[in-house]
């Protein structure tokens, strides 16, 4: 018979639970029926890069982000991030909808313009890209959800990532994901 110690069979769940997760965003609907959605999953080492570099963007802005700080804590308490990321460009530019929410005119110009780093992602950004993006964290944290891992979805992991370069998505949502007998993420 094996015995297999509480805390190895958690990490080895959040593992799972987070391949899961990214099957979900995957297989969510997207629009137009394109897929530009790009995920990666973090744990190790890594956990504690990613919560250095959202320190880093405390330091950046002068103490004036004080989320990043607090978020690079819950970053230390997970066992696995996930990163959710969309690129910002038209969807099916050949054929487009030329529907303006971007502030351009259609989708040609929308194409012709040139992309700008913001402090944290890089716009502009397709809404149906934004809704790909939403659809797929809903769809994550469903996931999460049903399978009792905690998890919150965080604007600071995606800024933090994105400097890391550790996706090419333009915008970038991070998911630290917890099993322990309270959720680190909401008593903050």
């Amino acid at each position: 018979m094996a015995r297999i110690p509480a805390g190895e069979a958690q990490q080895e769940a959040v593992r799972l639970v987070a391949s899961l997760m990214a099957t979900a965003a995957r297989t969510a609907p997207k629009t137009r029926g394109l897929d530009s959605v790009e995920t990666l999953i973090l744990d190790g080492e890594d956990l504690e890069t990613l919560a250095r570099a959202m320190e880093a963007k405390v330091a950046e802005k002068g103490g004036k982000l004080p989320s990043f700080a607090r978020d690079a804590k819950n970053v230390r308490a997970s066992s696995a991030v996930l990163l959710i990321g969309v690129t910002g460009e038209p969807k099916n530019p050949k054929v487009p909808l030329d529907c303006g929410a971007c502030g351009y005119a259609g989708c040609a110009e929308f194409t012709e313009g040139k992309k700008s780093e913001g402090e944290d992602f890089r716009g502009p950004l397709c809404v149906f890209q934004a809704i790909d993006l939403g659809i797929a964290l809903g769809s994550a944290a469903k996931t999460a959800g049903v399978l009792n891992v905690d998890n919150r979805i965080m604007y600071t992991i995606g800024a933090a990532a994105r400097k890391l370069k550790l996706l090419s998505s333009d915008v970038v949502i991070g998911f630290p994901l917890s099993v322990t007998g309270k959720s680190p993420y909401f008593d903050r």
